[in-house]
C-alpha cells in the first residue's frame, strides 16, 4: 500500500512533471526525456517512483470505477500514453504538448538509458513465450543492458504465498527499476499493492513486452500520429477488443466534452 511517507521521499527525492486533470484523472504534463530523466533519477536513487503510461482506456475505467481512479491518482508519474489523451491535455490545459509518451517508445528509451547507466532492469508480466523472445531482442539491440531478470505470472489471482515468492524474487535480483506488462488495469493495482515492497521504482507499459518480443505487430507510424492506433489494433484482435472501444471511448469522449465546457461557463463567468 501507498504510505504519505513514502510519497514525501519520493517527493523530495526525485523531480517530477506537473499533473493536470483529464477526465478525473491527473495525467503529467510530460515529454519521454523528462519522463525518462526522472524514473533514472529514481532507479539511481532506489526511490520508488511509480508510473503508468495511461491511455482512454485506462482514463474510462477510472471514471467507471472511483477505487481505480485513486489508484492512477496516487502514481507519481502518468504519462499521456494516446493521442487522445494528449489532445485533451492540449485542449483543457494549454499543456503545449507536441507527442504523446507512448508506452512502448518510454520502454525503449528507458531500456536505453539504463544500458547507458549501467542501471539493471527486471521485466514482469506476459506470457512465458513473450518473454523470452523480450530478452533475446533486446540483448541483440541493447547488448550492455543488465537484464537482472523476468517472470511470467498465472493469469488468475496469486496465493499470499505466490506474490510473496514473485516479490522476493525482484528483490534478490538487485534489479533497479522494474517494468510491468499485466494490462490495464491489473498492473496498476499490482504496482500500487507492491509500492512500499518494492522501493524502486515501476513502469506499467500495457502491451509494450509484446510490441518488442515481435509477437505483435505496432500500428503504423501515420496512424498512431493521428490518433488510430485502436483501429488498427481492432483490426488485429477483432474478438478481444471491440467491446473494449465500443464501451470506453464515448466514455472518454463524454467526460472530456463535459469537462471542457464547464472550463469555459466558468471561465466566461464575470
Amino acid at each position: 500500500m501507498l504510505s504519505e511517507a513514502t510519497a514525501a521521499t519520493t517527493a523530495a527525492m526525485v523531480r517530477v512533471p506537473e499533473r493536470l486533470p483529464v477526465a478525473g484523472v491527473l495525467v503529467s504534463r510530460t515529454t519521454y526525456s523528462e519522463a525518462v530523466d526522472s524514473l533514472i533519477q529514481a532507479a539511481r536513487k532506489g526511490v520508488p517512483l511509480q508510473a503508468a503510461a495511461t491511455s482512454v482506456h485506462g482514463l474510462s475505467i477510472a471514471a467507471i470505477d472511483p477505487a481505480f481512479g485513486a489508484v492512477l491518482n496516487s502514481f507519481d508519474l502518468v504519462t499521456p500514453d494516446g493521442q487522445p489523451v494528449r489532445w485533451a491535455m492540449n485542449a483543457l490545459h494549454g499543456a503545449g504538448l507536441e507527442e504523446r509518451v507512448y508506452g512502448p517508445t518510454l520502454m525503449r528509451r528507458l531500456c536505453e538509458a539504463a544500458e547507458a547507466e549501467g542501471i539493471s532492469v527486471y521485466f514482469y508480466g506476459g506470457r512465458p513465450e513473450v518473454l523470452e523472445r523480450l530478452v533475446q531482442r533486446l540483448g541483440t539491440v541493447l547488448p550492455r543492458l543488465s537484464i537482472a531478470g523476468f517472470s511470467s505470472p498465472p493469469f488468475r489471482s496469486l496465493t499470499p504465498e505466490e506474490d510473496a515468492a514473485e516479490i522476493r524474487r525482484m528483490l534478490d535480483s538487485q534489479a533497479q527499476l522494474v517494468f510491468v506488462g499485466l494490462g490495464c488495469p491489473r498492473q496498476e493495482r499490482w504496482a500500487y499493492d507492491h509500492r512500499a515492497q518494492l522501493n524502486r521504482p515501476v513502469v506499467c507499459v500495457g502491451a509494450a513486452f509484446d510490441f518488442h518480443a515481435g509477437t505483435l505487430r505496432q500500428a503504423p507510424s501515420w496512424m498512431q500520429a493521428h490518433g488510430l492506433e485502436w483501429f488498427f489494433r481492432l483490426l488485429m484482435e477483432p474478438r478481444r477488443l471491440w467491446r473494449r472501444y465500443a464501451k470506453h471511448i464515448p466514455i472518454f469522449v463524454m467526460l472530456v466534452t463535459r469537462q471542457y465546457l464547464t472550463q469555459r461557463l466558468s471561465s466566461s463567468k464575470p
